[in-house]
């Protein structure tokens, strides 16, 4: 592991959703799980408080520590996948239960981390040579929540 991770404060339900992540993301696992101490603000004495995990060999922490600080769209989890099948599985995954969708392959879960659900093949499109072709192909993106590669080809293609 690098010297790098990610740290996330949820006010509520922490382990949680640690449990979803790595149910949802292949090769992920929780590490450690540290429970709160008597005095610890905001938090049930006993109950998880810090939780460690891999998502997909990417280290991140979760902080259940109340609501001082918020998730907001400002941070998100980029899942790049190669078929439209797994775009439709990770979008449909993590919107249920109460997610929320957004646009251009954004996505907010139940838990309000915001997630984007990219087909490698949108990269491709948007490094193509033909600028007329990317620029319709940008519209398009623009247009969708759930990101569609036939659609986006079509674009491209000027179809």
């Amino acid at each position: 592991m690098g010297m790098v991770s990610t740290h996330l404060w949820f006010a509520k339900d922490g382990h949680e959703a640690a449990e979803f992540y790595v149910s949802v993301v292949p090769n992920s696992r929780i590490t450690k799980v540290v429970n709160a101490t008597a005095g610890v603000p905001d938090v049930p004495e006993g109950s998880p408080f810090v939780v460690e995990l891999e998502l997909d060999g990417h280290p991140v922490t979760i902080l259940t520590a109340g609501p001082a600080f918020t998730l907001d769209e400002a941070f998100s989890f980029l899942l790049s996948v190669e078929t439209q099948e797994e775009v439709d599985h990770y979008w449909d995954t993590l919107i249920a239960g109460g997610g929320e969708p957004s646009q251009c392959g954004w996505l907010k879960d139940r838990y309000g981390v915001s997630w984007q659900v990219v087909p490698k093949a949108l990269d491709d499109i948007m490094s193509r040579p033909d600028a007329a072709g990317v620029a319709r192909a940008t519209q398009a993106m623009l247009r969708m929540r759930k990101l569609e590669i036939a659609p986006l080809e079509a674009a491209y293609a000027g179809e």
